[in-house]
């Protein structure tokens, strides 16, 4: 009787319909299934973005209510939730293993939360929404550039120059900026002159704070070792940044002293 080996393995492998080992493993464990997308799950997610838009709308300042709600989550929720399943954009999300209708909740949350506060946006820099340049890669046609880069957000045209913006939202109470971002922000600053700030809605705890991320010293105190997130080195916003109470009027960018 002849020692059983590799030889063995690999013929045993092709009978079975597989000419490779990560075939094999992935036809054993199942990982060749792809799950169709639940749309009713999708659905209570939308309703939940809707919810939440109100419940803040509530809450701020009257300079920054928006009056045409409905109108509002129509063309930011609705809208956007129609483009992506007509470009087949939901079934490949994917992230960490996470099923694509929460890695779709996810980037929702923040593109909804985003576009809410344009107006306050217009107030706090003093200029027009019309005037706020959308320049972040994200796009909702098509999946190869539908995806976050360092790339900032946003970008105003002040007097003293231009100006990009990092817009994030916070929904656990866990305030950081990634590290990419801030790298991103000292090149550009660097290359053309141009700064970044971040300004980061913490709507758990109803703040926001403002960070000028080309001034983030490498040797800060505030980088940390996130474990939850595989590891990754990110800036953790100090209380120190948060200014503005997310229920009083916004503040003005020529009062915070960033130039």
């Amino acid at each position: 009787m002849s020692l059983i080996g590799t030889k063995y393995f690999k013929e045993y492998r092709n009978k079975l319909g597989f000419t490779n080992q990560q075939e094999t493993k992935k036809f054993f464990a199942g990982k060749d299934i792809i799950p169709t997308v639940d749309y009713h799950y999708i659905n209570l997610f939308n309703n939940r973005l809707i919810e939440i838009v109100h419940k803040i709308n509530e809450l701020v300042d009257n300079s920054i209510k928006i009056k045409e709600l409905d109108a509002f989550c129509s063309e930011n929720i609705n809208s956007v939730f129609q483009k992506l399943k007509k470009n087949n954009i939901i079934p490949k999300l994917n992230n960490q293993g996470r099923r694509p209708e929460q890695v779709y909740f996810s980037w929702m949350r923040g593109y909804v939360i985003s576009n809410y506060f344009l107006k306050a946006l217009s107030l706090i820099f003093e200029v027009n929404i019309d005037d706020i340049d959308l320049i972040g890669d994200d796009d909702l046609v098509n999946i190869e550039t539908f995806k976050r880069t360092p790339k900032a957000d946003l970008e105003i045209n002040l007097q003293t120059g231009k100006i990009r913006l990092e817009i994030q939202s916070g929904f656990q109470g866990v305030n950081d900026i990634k590290q990419h971002k801030v790298l991103e922000a000292k090149r550009l600053f660097l290359e053309k002159g141009i700064p970044t700030i971040a300004i980061h809605f913490d709507l758990f705890n109803g703040q926001v704070a403002f960070v000028e991320l080309n001034s983030i010293e490498d040797k800060s105190v505030n980088w940390i070792t996130r474990q939850q997130m595989e590891g990754q080195t990110v800036f953790n916003i100090d209380q120190n940044y948060f200014i503005w109470k997310i229920t009083d009027k916004p503040p003005k960018y020529k009062d915070l002293n960033f130039r």
